[in-house]
């Protein structure tokens, strides 16, 4: 196992050229958020845009339109009813996040989307990793697949039962079917089919809040789609739970909009050293 640290993110965060635009930093797409839980595609809508995509788009119930705009404009929101325009997005896709808030009745849809974006990398959270646990797909491409379980969620997705997610066993499981998996936790884990196994050691537990995974959800899928490379994974969640150790000094709790807001911050910092 190798003990992910700072330099992850000088390795990965690099400064921008003056010849660039918005499309040069990833089109992020994110589904999810029905109406109850419309907080949780929010938070990663924001993460994702605080992470510095180009273009970020939300697919999400109608209900959670003005909630997600007055937090930020620049989120560019689609209605999850229509499908058909989800579909016709895709193509100018490079990054989609599905599953946050999404709720357990949306299999069509994820079996739906996920045949049509073969080419494109895809983070599953949440609800996601449910629903895919349900469905049997076979045109899909598993390397461009990056879950992101709670336990719970680990253990439907392997089968593998909470008191024996063994490093072994996950590594196994990720072998065999070729996903990359960050399995989150207090000492979160990350697996890759034939690469070293990756851990953390600053979680801290003022991050026990709802909304705490979606924002590292969209916080990969915004480092992704600027960075491209398999080592955007690791960056995404080392500054996840940087940043949340930073503000754990001071803070009794750390909420995921406090995250959010010093992402830009810290990515800056990084660049200054």
């Amino acid at each position: 196992m190798i003990l992910l640290d700072q330099s992850i993110l000088s390795k990965v965060i690099t400064p921008r050229l003056d010849n660039t635009h918005k499309g040069d930093y990833g089109r992020v797409l994110l589904i999810g958020g029905n109406e109850r839980y419309g907080g949780a595609i929010s938070l990663a809508g924001l993460g994702c845009l605080y992470s510095g995509a180009g273009l970020t788009y939300v697919a999400t119930n109608k209900c959670n339109f003005s909630s997600i705009h007055s937090h930020a404009l620049e989120i560019m929101l689609l209605d999850i009813e229509n499908t058909q325009d989800i579909v016709e997005l895709l193509p100018s896709i490079d990054v989609i996040v599905i599953g946050c808030g999404l709720g357990l009745d949306k299999l069509n849809l994820l079996e739906l989307i996920l045949p049509h974006s073969k080419d494109k990398k895809i983070i599953i959270d949440g609800d996601g990793i449910t629903l895919f646990s349900q469905c049997h797909l076979n045109n899909i491409n598993p390397s461009n697949i990056i879950f992101t379980p709670h336990q719970k969620e680990l253990e439907r997705l392997t089968g593998i039962k909470i008191e024996v997610q063994s490093n072994d066993l996950i590594q196994d499981y990720v072998n065999k079917n070729g996903y990359t998996i960050v399995a989150k936790s207090h000492s979160t884990r990350i697996f890759s089919k034939d690469k070293d196994i990756y851990y953390l050691n600053i979680g801290k537990p003022s991050q026990a809040t709802g909304g705490m995974g979606d924002t590292l959800a969209g916080m990969i899928g915004g480092f992704l789609g600027q960075f491209k490379s398999y080592d955007s994974i690791l960056a995404a969640t080392f500054l996840h739970s940087y940043i949340a150790s930073i503000l754990d000094e001071s803070n009794y709790v750390v909420l995921p909009s406090m995250i959010i807001k010093e992402i830009p911050l810290y990515m800056k910092k990084c660049l200054l050293k």
